[in-house]
């Protein structure tokens, strides 16, 4: 047989290199023996008691069993800060709330999507179980749904996580056409079951264990901060489509693979990587139909330098194997980490 050619040697030496960096990057770690179990706490079912039993006897047993939260829901849901759950003067608008047809639709619908959540339970046990692997001081929250009002989908506190499922009743549900002001299309696409896990995670590193730095201003760092929660999201939820993670379609996601070169030379050119000017960058990484100045016909992807950020940070650990995620989260060098990444894509 005739001696492999160099170049083909070079080449499947190449490819064999990304497989294993593809096996690494997105290995298997079992964490069922871990002692975590997530409990969904329905809050929003308790606090509906209200209407019915007697509210001082109710609020009593909700400020008991839900601490910090219970202020913290009261002082939402009454666009109050102030609010003081302990003088039963805020009562009296609560029936008010209770009174109304659209509260009433709305639990109807709630109950409707969400009778029980057994399926979100064993997915939020399981990434849980994950974070605990790679961070076995951190001190897990409790998880606790209710009705936001359209406020907020996530929202985390001193010690807990809380899902605002009127947030996450699927994409046609009868309530997001009146709320396209706030939540335009682009946006309540995403507000289905298959997003809760994904968003209490992204909301748990960068709300609470990897909160951006106020040093953060440059395009660059923001870039690496990014792909850093991106790529924390990888291994926490190994069984998630990149899709879910970065909230894109599939057409936006293979829009950033076929047009990564150009992704990456358009921020060069424009020379955004060392630019503090947050008007000048936000666009780039604020959620968005598609980012202005790139592709045609208004195809391209939003987020793009979130999605570019993830895949500098990939490529740096996949050069570096010996960098643990504890490790990569708690480093703040985003030059060293664009350098050591060597990204060129083409």
């Amino acid at each position: 047989m005739a001696t492999m050619s160099k170049t083909k040697q070079i080449y499947l030496f190449f490819l064999i290199s990304l497989s294993f960096s593809a096996c690494v990057r997105n290995k298997k770690i079992d964490v069922s023996n871990i002692p975590v179990d997530v409990k969904i706490e329905r809050f929003d079912k308790e606090f509906d008691v209200m209407e019915t039993k007697p509210m001082a006897t109710q609020a009593t047993y909700l400020k008991k069993k839900y601490g910090a939260f219970y202020h913290d829901y009261i002082a939402m849901l009454l666009q109050d800060d102030d609010i003081n759950t302990n003088d039963t003067a805020y009562f009296k608008l609560l029936r008010r709330v209770f009174a109304t047809k659209d509260y009433n639709a709305l639990k109807h619908d709630v109950d409707s999507v969400y009778p029980e959540m057994n399926k979100e339970q064993a997915e939020l046990t399981d990434a849980l179980r994950h974070i605990k692997y790679y961070f076995p001081q951190k001190r897990l929250p409790r998880v606790i749904t209710y009705y936001s009002g359209f406020e907020a989908q996530i929202t985390v506190g001193n010690d807990y996580v809380g899902i605002g499922l009127d947030l996450f009743l699927g994409a046609n549900s009868r309530f997001y056409p009146a709320i396209t002001e706030a939540y335009p299309h682009y946006l309540s696409r995403n507000f289905n079951a298959q997003n809760i896990c994904p968003r209490v995670v992204e909301g748990m590193a960068r709300e609470d264990m990897f909160p951006e730095s106020d040093s953060s201003k440059t395009f660059m760092s923001k870039m690496i901060y990014n792909g850093k929660i991106m790529y924390f999201m990888d291994q926490i939820l190994p069984d998630a489509p990149d899709t879910l993670k970065m909230g894109y379609t599939g057409a936006q996601l293979k829009w950033c693979q076929d047009f990564k070169s150009k992704i990456w030379a358009y921020f060069l050119e424009e020379n955004l990587l060392y630019e503090s000017d947050f008007p000048k960058i936000q666009k780039y990484f604020t959620e968005a139909p598609f980012t202005p100045g790139l592709g045609e016909k208004n195809e391209s992807a939003p987020k793009l330098a979130v999605w570019t950020g993830w895949q500098i940070v990939r490529q740096y650990m996949d050069k570096h194997p010996e960098v643990t995620l504890a490790a990569l989260m708690a480093d703040n060098d985003a030059q060293k980490i664009l350098n050591e990444s060597k990204y060129r894509p083409k």
